[in-house]
């Protein structure tokens, strides 16, 4: 009885809705408008044709792809045992987008029939290497997210790269990155229904299945089930229906997250009452967060999508739930491969002979066309002409590498936290999203210098990072998924902007990719000034992270004031982001692993670490600007892409490793 009513209760509030989502801002008359359900042929004015085709569909589609969302976030978090898995966090969503690209881009001829198995493809490939990352027992903590976060970073740079190469071919994929349900007709709808109806199977036996699991893997076993291939088996049926509802509306988050959340929340306790209850109450958010981003549109005269809704709406709700479920003993450690006691004098070296290489080749390194089409490679003193192109370049590289590889040190010193660095808890999204937003409702020129826009960015996501975290003695469990929440938001809000108009996108992509050729030699002049005075100011400070790095205690006893301290490093850390965010746009991973190489080579105490750190962040991104110069000339590659990949890669060998050793 108490179950009839609770979903009584859920199918009513999803009839009211979907009845307000027709009725908001339009029309529509009764019996007039909604005698077209049953003879949609006798449509004659704008009114009806719109009410036909356009708001009946949007509605239907809603509550769709809205319930397979909600089903398969519930079915991926009983199976994973984790209140935070989701298609966002495990970063099939990414893998999905990469694989449409490609597919958009070099074959065309497919779009029609076979996007949906792309996306599935890709999505697929995004959850095999989270399965090799994070490892079958890991499927449960918080290695599970960060994974998903490495590999959404990862990808999501991949096609970046892929677009910027070919955007004549790639304009169709904005409005789809930033989720869009508006409908013209009834065809997605048809598309939809056979490619989902397999959802079927999971509401008449995922139930059961999911009840042995929670018996544990022995105990399920012991009753005859077999756990490993019923987990692929399901996990890939859930993959493909995410996979096709976000093939015909785009990617829309946080859905799958919330609504298993909030299911548990309203008393959902058995398996199937929380899978029933989170497709239902998927129908309903979606509807919901639909209806909000219509009011936004007809409000501002602006086309807001709903996955911009769905994202401002999740990722505080992420922050909230993550502090609700997560210990602050639910921590995430990496063992850094064997190091050495102090840096050799060959290492350092080494590093600055690589140093002195890359800027010699941003200098002097020739490409010349041929009359026969070639090119050819010399190495010569650059005309003034070349060195007023060229210096801008790689003093902007340069002396960014040095100003995010010490924001990095300051803050895995500070929050006693190998994981932390400005990109992974989103110090530097902080940055992008006050520069992104300014340009947007401000009128301000992305590519014009505003270093107080990203400060202002930078500091507001640092003071939420301390909040939150002081709560868990800032764990990574709760200052990563912030990280996670923030950056997520602020993607939303980049695929509006990109989905606005061609031109706009294009730039706020090139821009996003972290490019230096963009740069004037005022503001690569700016830079290189502003980064040698806090590094100035880092070094002079290097005691007070030498004793805080000990312990705050210890810090105290020796008489010096510890929150006044870290207050002014984290000031130092904000203002590194925000010059270098704000002069060549974000850039990622180069504030993690300059800090681990510094380490590993032996740096171990802060000034040590900060000056090898930044000889490490200098050099990779000044051969990342020059192998994305030459590679594939005469296009090019972002720096700040390649850096994204590159340390993409080393981050998730990194925690397979970890992995592995702790096995």
């Amino acid at each position: 009885m108490i179950l009839a009513r609770h979903y009584a209760l859920l199918l009513s509030a999803v009839f009211v809705a979907a009845i307000a989502s027709l009725q908001l801002g339009n029309e529509v008359t009764f019996p007039g408008q909604w005698q077209l359900i049953l003879s949609p042929s006798q449509a004659e004015t704008f009114a009806d044709f719109n009410f036909v085709y356009g708001l009946l569909p949007r509605a239907l589609i809603a509550m769709l792809v809205g319930a397979m969302l909600g089903l398969v976030g519930s079915l991926m978090q009983q199976l994973t045992q984790n209140p935070l898995t989701s298609p966002l966090t495990l970063g099939t969503s990414s893998g999905a987008w990469l694989a449409i690209i490609i597919v958009n881009i070099w074959f065309p001829n497919l779009i029609a029939d076979y996007t949906a198995l792309a996306a599935m493809s890709g999505a697929l490939l995004a959850f095999g290497l989270i399965l090799v990352i994070a490892g079958p027992k890991n499927m449960t903590g918080l290695p599970l997210v960060v994974s998903g976060m490495v590999v959404n970073i990862l990808l999501g740079a991949i096609a970046t790269a892929i677009i910027l190469l070919n955007e004549q071919f790639a304009q169709n994929v904005f409005m789809w990155g930033a989720g869009d349900l508006a409908q013209n007709g009834w065809e997605w709808l048809q598309w939809l229904l056979p490619r989902l109806s397999i959802s079927v199977l999971l509401i008449l036996f995922a139930p059961r299945i999911l009840t042995l699991l929670r018996l544990g893997h022995q105990g399920a076993a012991a009753r005859g089930l077999p756990v490993v291939p019923t987990f692929i088996l399901l996990m890939v049926i859930g993959i493909w229906l995410v996979s096709a509802s976000i093939t015909a509306v785009g990617v829309i988050g946080f859905i799958g997250l919330l609504t298993p959340n909030i299911a548990r929340a309203m008393g959902a306790r058995t398996p199937k009452m929380e899978l029933y209850s989170s497709a239902l109450l998927g129908a309903l958010l979606l509807l919901l967060t639909d209806m909000l981003s219509v009011w936004l549109s007809q409000s501002s005269n602006e086309v807001i999508p709903s996955g911009i809704t769905t994202a401002a709406i999740g990722a505080p709700a992420l922050i909230w739930f993550s502090r609700r479920q997560l210990k602050a003993q639910d921590s995430l450690t990496i063992s850094l491969p064997h190091h050495r006691n102090h840096i050799s004098a060959i290492s350092f070296t080494a590093l600055v002979c690589a140093l002195l290489a890359a800027i010699s080749l941003h200098v002097g390194f020739q490409i010349t066309d041929t009359q026969m089409s070639d090119t050819a490679w010399s190495f010569a003193w650059p005309s003034e002409y070349q060195w007023s192109l060229r210096y801008p370049r790689f003093v902007t590289a340069l002396f960014a590498g040095i100003g995010l590889a010490m924001a990095g040190s300051i803050l895995q010193r500070l929050i006693y936290n190998p994981l932390a660095s400005p990109d992974i808890l989103g110090v530097s999204s902080g940055a992008t999203f006050a520069l992104v937003f300014s340009s947007l409702f401000l009128g301000h020129n992305l590519l014009t210098t505003n270093w107080l826009t990203a400060l202002a960015g930078s500091v507001f996501v640092l003071v939420i990072l301390l909040i939150l975290g002081k709560r868990h003695q800032y764990a990574p469990s709760s200052l990563i998924l912030t990280g996670i929440a923030v950056t997520a938001l602020l993607e939303a809000l980049v695929q509006f902007c990109m989905a606005r108009s061609s031109q706009e996108s294009y730039k706020i992509l090139q821009w996003l990719a972290g490019s230096t050729y963009r740069v004037t030699p005022e503001q690569a002049q700016l830079l290189a000034i502003t980064v040698s005075v806090l590094l100035t100011l880092s070094l002079i400070t290097t005691r007070w992270l030498t004793l805080i790095s000990i312990g705050r205690g210890f810090a105290q006893a020796r008489g010096l004031s510890a929150q006044f301290a870290s207050l002014v490093l984290l000031c130092i850390v904000a203002m590194l982001c925000a010059v270098v965010t704000a002069t060549m746009g974000p850039v990622s991973f180069v504030g993690l692993i300059a800090p681990h190489m510094a380490m590993m080579l032996g740096a171990q105490q802060s000034r040590s670490q900060l000056v090898v750190a930044g000889l490490i962040g200098a050099s990779l991104m000044l051969w990342a600007d020059w192998i994305g110069q030459v590679a594939l000339y005469p296009m090019q590659i972002a720096a700040g892409t390649l850096v994204a990949i590159i340390g993409g890669l080393y981050f998730l060998c990194l925690l397979v490793v970890s992995r592995l050793r702790g096995a």
